[in-house]
């Protein structure tokens, strides 16, 4: 007896379209039986994992405080996963965002100034920008895979930030702990709820999903987008410029993971540290899978992940969970939605094996 998998003549259209959420229940059943083979109780510990952190207002603002940071890298690869442009670096281009964001801060720490905010968002966004240039010109010039490019530019980053935070940018007056100085102020993101860490940079997020939104429904370079992912051979009869739509897809991601790290030094951090992200860019390529590279499909992924960040601290301290439950969960979901894409697309197929004869 042989099985194999048969293309579909056509794959479903609204399967598409609910297999993140059959990906999601079926991840809190295989979950459920991890918990009971730990000798934990199921109920509980999924009680303590994705209910109680969101139990009062102060976790509800919590979870969108981590939120944002995975919301705002999934906009920018979702546009380039559509292209089949495939930046794999997000993690390096929100270091350095953080790094180019609190260089500023730090340059100007005397300085009470409006302006500074907005200064420091700006190189933010250049930062990524800069660091996502690299693959795009060694992918528009030597045809280099990106993948590994922006890969291996990520490691660069992460040893570019403890360079920097071991010595010139470590707070003299800090006793020599490798962090910078507390920044000003001026140099924090507005409260959006008072007592909580959620600041104004998630209102800005939700502004560039709808953006995002319409640069890719509405814009003609939104099209380009789509047809050369679906089609490219359609669109290079069409005229359609690939090297362009590599800078801009490019571009775009690492100024959206640069502008993320921004938002963390300016916000919950509050200055540089040795460790800017627990792996945001990363979990960011499950949201925008998760999400089918839609915008709104983004941010509600967006929150659903950073619900398994607060979920896992909040399991670790009531329930003594090892805080690798987090990763674990991840993983599981992102295997049950890549087996969901790979049933939409293709079925099993029975048959015998055929003996030759001769």
């Amino acid at each position: 007896m042989l099985v194999s998998l048969e293309l579909r003549p056509k794959a479903s259209k609204a399967m598409v379209y609910q297999s993140p959420l059959i990906a999601v229940f079926m991840t809190l059943i295989t979950s459920m039986v991890m918990f009971w083979l730990m000798d934990t109780d199921p109920f509980l510990a999924i009680n303590a994992y994705f209910i109680e952190p969101v139990s009062t207002l102060d976790g509800v603002a919590e979870l969108l405080v981590k939120a944002t940071p995975l919301i705002l890298i999934a906009l920018g690869l979702s546009v380039g996963f559509q292209a089949n442009i495939w930046n794999i670096g997000a993690e390096g281009q929100l270091t350095l965002g953080a790094i180019f964001s609190g260089g500023i801060a730090l340059a100007y720490f005397d300085v009470d100034t409006p302006f500074l905010l907005p200064a420091m968002l700006v190189f933010g966004v250049l930062g990524g920008m800069f660091w996502a240039a690299i693959p795009a010109i060694l992918k528009v010039r030597y045809n280099t895979n990106e993948i590994l490019t922006s890969l291996m530019l990520t490691y660069v980053g992460l040893l570019l930030l403890s360079y920097l935070i071991h010595g010139p940018l470590r707070d003299p007056d800090g006793f020599n702990f490798p962090e910078s100085r507390l920044f000003h102020d001026s140099a924090l993101l507005p409260i959006i709820i008072e007592g909580s860490r959620l600041h104004i940079g998630f209102l800005l997020t939700l502004f560039i999903a709808v953006l995002t939104w319409m640069l890719l429904i509405k814009h003609i370079i939104g099209f380009q987008i789509r047809v050369i992912g679906m089609a490219p051979a359609a669109a290079r009869f069409a005229g359609f410029k690939q090297k362009k739509l590599i800078w801009i897809t490019l571009l775009f991601s690492g100024g959206a993971a640069g502008l993320a790290g921004a938002f963390e030094v300016s916000g919950p951090i509050g200055q540089i540290v040795p460790v800017i992200s627990p792996g945001y860019g990363f979990t960011a390529i499950i949201v925008a899978f998760l999400g089918r590279l839609h915008p709104l499909g983004v941010v509600l992924a967006g929150i659903l992940m950073a619900l398994t960040y607060l979920g896992g601290d909040a399991a670790q301290i009531t329930m003594n969970l090892p805080n690798a439950v987090t990763g674990v969960f991840q993983g599981m979901l992102l295997f049950f939605l890549l087996a969901s894409d790979v049933l939409i697309r293709y079925r099993f197929k029975i048959g015998s094996i055929k003996k030759e004869t001769t």
